[in-house]
């Protein structure tokens, strides 16, 4: 391993990309980074995001000539670009399944032609699904009910794959909704608590989805980030191994509007999995790794932000 380190994040112009951006800076003497290289075509993430000590390649991961280049040299990618959301791969097949496949298997290839030592791949608790038992444990057939948890999915296969085949260290993280500062609260696709916090701001009625029971594993982004890091320099893992990294909590909906306050109206259900809590036993086992944040003290942290 060389002393110094190139670091790769695609979809670094991101929410959860553009936060381990930051973290590798505040980290760099620690793990030895030279530089960070963000890779990014700005569909969904933004220029103002990115760390301005980064290099900043507005590339797409479907450009396999483009990332071949921008990965020479580098020991870590940090795979977080995707069209993500449930509703919109539903919409939007095709184009989904490009990016979320097909870029996916351009970034594995061109890390192994590369030279790339590791590749920590974001993967989705979407691939679970609806499951009887909880909480959701790494060994549990997966049953995606939309195409982004399928696609998701996918790419955590062809990470594994990579790592038999070619000897590509890979690593896949199924994040279980993750939330915090920097969220972006516009658009029909906003994550739950964004969408609540801006409602709230703008004095407008929260709007509850079905009758607010579904519950989600709400994971703070500081302790994702922690997560990532962890996954690119643990000698335990490198293997293809997929990992939660949830709170291990279900939390409602209906208690996220409560916990955020205001007035509440209730709106038709969609499809989605009624309910979500991780194991995260692996990943305390293989990263050290164990989530600091609670969904209270996240909440009342954002609502600070949010709300004036």
């Amino acid at each position: 391993m060389k002393n110094v380190k190139k670091m790769v994040v695609t979809g670094g112009a991101g929410f959860i990309g553009s936060h381990i951006v930051d973290e590798l800076f505040k980290r760099r003497f620690d793990v030895h980074v030279a530089d960070v290289h963000v890779v990014d075509n700005l569909a969904a993430g933004k220029k103002e995001n990115v760390n301005p000590r980064a290099v900043f390649h507005e590339a797409d991961v479907r450009d396999y000539d483009a990332l071949l280049d921008i990965f020479d040299g580098a020991d870590v990618v940090f795979h977080q670009a995707a069209l993500p959301r449930v509703e919109y791969s539903i919409k939007h097949p095709v184009e989904t399944n490009e990016v979320n496949i097909g870029g996916t298997l351009n970034v594995l290839h061109a890390a192994k032609e590369a030279g790339v030592r590791r590749v920590v791949y974001a993967g989705s608790s979407s691939a679970y699904g609806d499951q009887e038992i909880l909480p959701l444990v790494e060994t549990m057939p997966t049953n995606p009910l939309s195409p982004y948890g399928l696609q998701k999915h996918v790419g955590e296969l062809y990470a594994r794959v990579w790592s038999a085949v070619h000897g590509l260290e890979t690593v896949s993280l199924r994040y279980f909704n993750v939330y915090g500062p920097g969220m972006d609260p516009n658009g029909a696709y906003a994550l739950v608590i964004a969408k609540f916090l801006k409602q709230r701001a703008d004095r407008r009625p929260i709007t509850i989805t079905g009758d607010g029971e579904q519950t989600r594993d709400f994971t703070h982004i500081k302790d994702v980030v922690d997560a990532n890091l962890r996954a690119a320099f643990s000698d335990r893992v490198g293997r293809g191994e997929i990992i939660n990294i949830g709170a291990g909590r279900g939390v409602s909906v209906g208690r996220i509007a409560e916990l955020i306050g205001g007035p509440v109206e209730y709106i038709p259900a969609r499809l989605e999995p009624k309910h979500t809590a991780a194991d995260n036993s692996l990943a305390r086992k293989l990263l050290g790794w164990e989530p600091t944040i609670t969904i209270e003290e996240g909440i009342e942290e954002l609502k600070k932000q949010y709300i004036t």
